[in-house]
């Protein structure tokens, strides 16, 4: 097995059912198990929390930012004090973040080149030319343990051009980033961009695994898409990330949304959240937020989280907490965002523990509602007696899901559902998905057919997917049109026609969504509930003939396009 020399990194686990993973790997000062959260100490500091307590309670790596550092207290100070660890205190691992986001902040006061960033310095309005070389060069005198490449950051929902030409220039910047850092032995990730378009972070993801770094980081998340965009994005990435690196989701987030990433297969993660909502007088729970501003806890003499032995839930009630918000007392502040931080710990100490025993999926079933809620003016919903749910089968009729399997890429390791009787899989082991969208999309060229300069505005264009086993083929070309059609191109109608004698390998996939990610789109649903699904964005029609094809097939319109194990054809 490959593995980063830097880091010395180790794939302990991957938990069944899911692609939640356990790691370890040593920096140049500690050895680190994932997954982890990264408490943010953007100014060599975690806001209101002394170190010894961030200590304590079990963070392995801070975040620091390299963009705020450059301008105070400046790169001297560095030099003088010998690295950041020295400087602020702290003796375990530093990952600092390159400034692109920083930079993405200041959409009014920057220019982009392909040299790099121009904005002018918030601190003396002195201009600066932020390059690849300047970022690493200062996070080489900074002394992290793990430095991050200059990227270009862009919001989630830009057009695809302007999401390809930012994801053009961060590989750019992420060979220049490589060559700045020469034999330093700090480590250092790439980011894979691209927005929310799946091709772009395909092609993202492919061209950074061919240069050496250490770890790769999903970056241009957080910042537009919904969460199921984001959930999306996630597990399509880390599918095509080596398996032997670290994986780092960069800005996220919610207690959920760490559940989600993790489940998915990350291993690293930061975000202010923790003590920015403790400002504001908010608390993460296992049953969800608490918001303490809320007069319904003047009086409450329960702790904050009865199953946390916490400093704050130990010693403080409610009622307190309550008071210290309503006053503005900045002892509020702290002592939330202690806990919050607490909290995040345990989070991601009990996944790791989970991973480890091999009951990830229960408790991601168990946890996964109860950390998305939110305090709607009612109590806390106090953790019930957990009752142990029946989990997805494996196996339905003669298919069954087959995880882990080793593939023709080194390294790489792949989810199927295979024919017990033919012994045949119903579709490639390696990221079935995308084999799906180069076959039957990319090779079949049917958005050549569908657009409108190729035939009638109004004949739709059919295509006939013999053997549809679990719907692989059909949600490609499904997300390929409404990709097509969100870029404002003008296409003919599409009507799909499924033919298939035993559906149950659809059925199988729709109970594992965490496995299968076309499975979250409606259209497959839909189909096997009524067989039958109808667009109600775009002129979409897919619908499931079953039985045997010689019979069914006079049932469904002549096709233009038929899809079948073997190749795609036109008629």
């Amino acid at each position: 097995m490959a593995t980063s020399k830097r880091l010395n990194f180790e794939l302990l686990r991957v938990a069944s059912g899911s692609r939640a993973r356990l790691t370890r790997f040593k920096t140049l000062h500690n050895e680190v198990t994932t997954p982890i959260f990264m408490p943010v100490g953007t100014f060599a500091t975690v806001r209101t929390q002394p170190l010894d307590v961030v200590e304590e309670i079990g963070a392995q790596v801070l975040l620091a930012n390299t963009f705020h550092l450059m301008l105070r207290p400046g790169p001297e100070l560095f030099q003088k004090f010998g690295d950041i660890h020295r400087f602020m205190g702290w003796p375990k691992s530093v990952l600092t973040d390159s400034g692109g986001f920083q930079i993405f902040s200041l959409p009014n006061a920057r220019n982009m080149t392909e040299e790099g960033a121009r904005f002018r310095a918030y601190t003396d309005k002195r201009e600066i030319l932020l390059t690849p070389e300047l970022s690493i060069g200062m996070q080489k005198t900074i002394g992290s343990d793990i430095m991050m490449v200059l990227d270009e950051c862009i919001p989630s929902t830009s057009p695809h051009d302007m999401a390809r030409a930012a994801m053009e220039r961060t590989h750019r910047w992420a060979a220049r980033s490589l060559a700045a850092r020469g034999e330093s032995p700090q480590s250092m990730f790439a980011i894979v961009q691209g927005a929310c378009y799946p091709d772009l972070r395909r092609e993202s993801a492919r061209i950074l695994r061919e240069m050496p770094f250490d770890g790769f980081a999903i970056g241009g998340l957080a910042v537009g898409e919904t969460s199921a965009e984001r959930e999306d994005s996630t597990e399509l990435v880390t599918e095509l990330l080596p398996h032997d690196l670290p994986r780092y989701l960069m800005g996220v987030g919610t207690p959920r949304d760490l559940l989600e990433a993790v489940h998915r297969g990350v291993d690293m993660f930061d975000c202010i959240l923790p003590t920015a909502l403790a400002q504001q007088g908010v608390a993460f729970t296992w049953n969800g937020k608490i918001d303490l501003r809320r007069g319904r806890y003047r009086l409450d003499e329960g702790s904050l989280d009865p199953s946390c032995a916490c400093n704050v839930c130990s010693k403080y009630s409610l009622a307190y907490l309550h008071h210290l918000q309503k006053v503005k007392e900045p002892l509020a502040w702290q002592l939330l965002a202690t806990h919050n931080l607490t909290f995040y710990m345990k989070l991601m100490a009990g996944m790791r523990e989970a991973i480890q025993n091999d009951t990830f999926l229960d408790f991601y079933r168990t946890h996964r509602e109860n950390l998305g809620q939110g305090d709607g003016g009612e109590p806390p919903k106090r953790k019930p007696a957990h009752k142990k749910s029946r989990p997805a089968p494996l196996q339905i009729g003669r298919f069954e899901i087959v995880q882990n399997i080793a593939t023709s890429e080194p390294g790489i390791f792949g989810t199927a559902i295979r024919d017990t009787v033919s012994g045949k899989f119903t579709h490639a082991v390696h990221a079935p998905d995308e084999e799906a969208h180069r076959r039957y999309v990319e090779e079949s060229k049917v958005l050549d057919l569908l657009n409108v300069q190729t035939g009638d505005l109004n004949q739709p264009v059919v295509v006939w997917d013999v053997g549809m086993g679990a719907g692989f083929n059909a949600m490609a070309i499904v997300t390929a049109y409404e990709a097509a059609a969100a870029r404002g191109e003008k296409l003919r109608p599409l009507h799909i026609s499924s033919f298939s004698e035993d559906p149950a390998a659809l059925e199988l996939a729709l109970g594992h969504p965490w496995l299968f990610p076309h499975t979250r789109h409606a259209g497959p649903h839909t189909v096997w509930r009524k067989r039958l699904w109808e667009s109600k964005q775009h002129p979409v029609r897919w619908e499931l003939f079953h039985g045997d094809f010689l019979e069914t097939k006079t049932l469904a319109p002549d096709p233009d396009l038929i899809l079948h194990a073997a190749s795609p054809s036109a008629d």
